[in-house]
């Protein structure tokens, strides 16, 4: 999940140059993703107001879903199940080596 310093709840309480780094920070996050985990593919969305599934609806946050051929499509967002190969706190250690470099 990227999620900007500022507390917005939309893309219009953003700047230029802070929707810019968002961005950049989006991509830099799905690049340590995929050294880290190899995917297959990534879900990267948005969820704007409680309707669309914002669970904090006054704070803007971007969603990095890495994906696999033949995984459990949205069943590990919106059911809250989770198929992992490897331990969280390693997998996290991992990714906060990737970001490091």
């Amino acid at each position: 999940m990227v999620v900007p310093y500022k507390q917005t709840p939309d893309l219009h309480g953003l700047t230029d140059e802070e929707m810019a780094d968002l961005m950049k920070l989006t991509r830099r996050c799905k690049d340590a993703l995929t050294k880290v985990m190899q995917p297959h593919g990534f879900n990267i969305g948005i969820n704007l107001g409680q309707v669309a599934g914002a669970g904090i609806v006054g704070h803007l946050h971007i969603h990095i879903v890495p994906r696999w051929n033949g995984d459990t499509n949205f069943m590990p967002v919106l059911a809250q199940t989770t198929v992992l190969p490897e331990a969280l706190t390693e997998l996290a250690a991992k990714l906060r080596a990737a970001l490091a470099a």
